[in-house]
């Protein structure tokens, strides 16, 4: 799925148009991966699934970007992104 942004981004020198989150690819070692990586970044949610932060990691990672980069996007982008994570998620 590509989700392009309204304005280009721009992350450590380079410009994103948008991602492409390829969600289908994700495996459950992705998902639990994405789970351990969020609490190491301070999550403290009860039900990773609903979590903003599980979300963005898991777009980083069906995405083969950074969590950095996800959480920089601005809020608009991010919102965008870490809602179809949980669309896929409650599928």
């Amino acid at each position: 799925m590509k989700i392009t942004f309204d304005k280009p981004f721009e992350f450590e020198g380079k410009t994103f148009e948008g991602l492409d989150l390829n969600l289908d690819a994700l495996t459950g070692r992705h998902l639990i991966d994405a789970a351990t990586e969020a609490r190491a970044l301070g999550d403290k949610s009860p039900v990773m699934e609903l979590s903003k932060t599980y979300q963005a990691v898991l777009a980083a990672k069906a995405s083969k970007m950074s969590a950095d980069m996800i959480i920089a996007l601005p809020g608009k982008e991010f919102s965008r992104v870490t809602l179809q994570v949980a669309n896929f998620l409650f599928e």
